[in-house]
């Protein structure tokens, strides 16, 4: 059994002592970069290695990066080895933010070519509520080599993206929240707004009122109804850093819509370059 978008806390209950599953905490908050590694330190999934966004799923920011640019592939692979990922694993991640971190990973793992690795489906708010085991010790691991096959084709570049406005080619869809979108308020970047032609589709709408994923068919009429005959492969996912929209890459991956892809850069990287067009409003 191969998992590649969702897994729901009963399986992963079963697979805890499974030497093939490999799950990783992803627990971060914008706010306070250094609350997901307290709370993974406080408790945890059993087996989990903690992954910090910044420090692990990131590089460093640069004048012409957004906040959070794609980390070098080599020091991930890297990092996947240590953690005790190889090709065999049946990777999980998790957070306590319904998927909104912990899905930068599950798509970077695919970038690098490991299509198994699923998101916990109402995360560890879920997995605490069901009374499910929860620890704060460290797992033993054993390092193995991660071998990347890097998949570029997912991702685009903001050229990418102004020769899709230029040719009205493709749809750009943008996570964030509504009232970011519409330029109304903006509280982590330094222009507010979007880039023209792209439609809102906040990453929350995947969800239903528990916090889990709508269901597959749910999603797909939901996307559907969003893309208006747009082919999923010339879709392109963004938000404010590159980390809610991979929500959203995930939900239509799980609805049978696959290949869309990730402008990486996002909003916080469009905005750098003042000669970029910059929207306001529905």
């Amino acid at each position: 059994m191969t998992l590649t978008t969702l897994v729901d806390t009963e399986t992963l209950s079963r697979h805890i002592d499974d030497p093939r599953w490999a799950v990783v905490d992803c627990r971060f908050s914008l706010a306070d970069p250094a609350a997901g590694r307290r709370a993974y330190a406080a408790g945890h999934v059993p087996g989990a290695r903690y992954a910090h966004l910044e420090e692990d799923l990131s590089s460093p920011v640069t004048p012409t990066s957004g906040r959070h640019p794609l980390p070098p592939p080599n020091t991930l692979a890297e990092k996947l080895g240590r953690w005790g990922i190889d090709k065999n694993s049946q990777v999980v991640v998790y957070d306590d933010t319904f998927g909104a971190m912990a899905s930068r990973l599950w798509w970077l793992l695919r970038w690098l070519g490991h299509e198994a690795v699923a998101l916990l489906d109402g995360g560890f708010p879920k997995w605490q509520r069901e009374g499910r085991p929860v620890t704060p010790e460290s797992p033993a691991i054993q390092s193995v080599p991660f071998h990347p096959t890097i998949n570029n084709a997912l991702c685009v570049e903001a050229g990418h993206v102004l020769q899709m406005l230029q040719t009205r080619n493709g749809l750009l869809v943008d996570a964030r929240a509504d009232e970011r979108f519409r330029g109304e308020v903006e509280p982590l970047d330094k222009v507010a707004g979007h880039i023209p032609g792209a439609v809102n589709m906040p990453y929350e709408d995947n969800l239903d009122f528990s916090g889990e994923f709508m269901s597959d068919e749910a999603l797909r009429e939901h996307y559907l109804a969003a893309v208006k005959g747009t082919a999923p492969d010339e879709v392109v996912h963004m938000c404010g850093s590159g980390v809610t929209a991979c929500h959203n890459i995930l939900a239509m991956e799980h609805a049978g819509l696959p290949g869309a892809k990730l402008y990486a850069g996002s909003w916080s990287e469009w905005i750098t370059d003042p000669n970029r067009p910059v929207a306001k409003g529905e």
